[in-house]
């Protein structure tokens, strides 16, 4: 059942609040010092142990706040409102996933392409990737976030994503099956349909990745109904005409 707009994103919000980053203290120079960062790029670190950012870098730059006063509840409600449903989602049905991960939680991580809502409230094209950025005896304690400005970045009606870790396809099965907004598609879905835009056939998809055809029609043929298109045909020029495609 599709949640009201008031519960989305209920899961990852009731682990976060509004506590920024002491920039001061050695750890949060130590990280200064060994996190690279790259232009138009802003990180985080954010502490589920201990209920706060503990570091910061890049954010003026990119969405107009001080490294200072940025923090994770401002992060989540800066979302520009029609990603908000989608980004709330993911968030969640990601996190829940990855609470059910004992080993090598420090692998898993998630990318969404979004907009995000600057200080003077212009949106900003966005790549966002969270990851796992430390665990304790199988629990998650902190996770880490990178938001790229990206300029490349061509938005239609489609919300675009990808889960990366040892068990990705489960992964991506799960943010499948129960992401609120329809209009979605994975980084998995989106690699197969690319090839069948080329001409592929199913069978030489599978051939290609190692496996059955069957596990190739379970990745195109879902997004029929998902993006109420009637053929392969029908299905590939929805992709151009929303930017999932080049």
């Amino acid at each position: 059942m599709k949640q009201s707009m008031n519960q989305l994103g209920a899961y990852s919000k009731s682990f976060i609040t509004d506590v920024p980053a002491n920039l001061t203290t050695e750890r949060a120079l130590h990280f200064k010092k060994t996190i690279p960062k790259f232009a138009e790029e802003s990180v985080y670190i954010y502490s589920f142990a201990e209920g706060r950012m503990i570091y910061a870098d890049g954010w003026e730059e990119v969405l107009g706040y001080k490294d200072t006063e940025i923090n994770m509840l401002g992060i989540v409600n800066m979302t520009a409102p029609d990603f908000a449903p989608f980004v709330h989602e993911v968030n969640d049905k990601a996190l829940q996933f990855i609470q059910t991960v004992k080993e090598d939680l420090e692998k898993y991580s998630f990318l969404i392409e979004q907009k995000k809502v600057h200080k003077n409230g212009s949106e900003v094209p966005i790549t966002a990737r969270v990851g796992v950025f430390e665990s304790y005896q199988g629990k998650m304690v902190s996770i880490i976030g990178r938001f790229q400005i990206n300029h490349n970045i061509r938005f239609g009606k489609v919300m675009r994503y990808s889960a990366y870790g040892p068990e990705k396809a489960q992964f991506e099965e799960e943010l499948n099956k129960t992401l609120f907004y329809n209009y979605a598609i994975s980084g998995k879905e989106k690699e197969a349909l690319s090839l069948v835009a080329k001409g592929m056939s199913f069978k030489e998809i599978a051939a290609l990745f190692n496996v059955s055809p069957s596990a190739i029609e379970k990745r195109i043929l879902p997004l029929y109904k998902r993006f109420n298109v009637k053929s392969l045909t029908h299905l590939v020029s929805f992709a151009y005409d929303n930017f999932i495609l080049p």
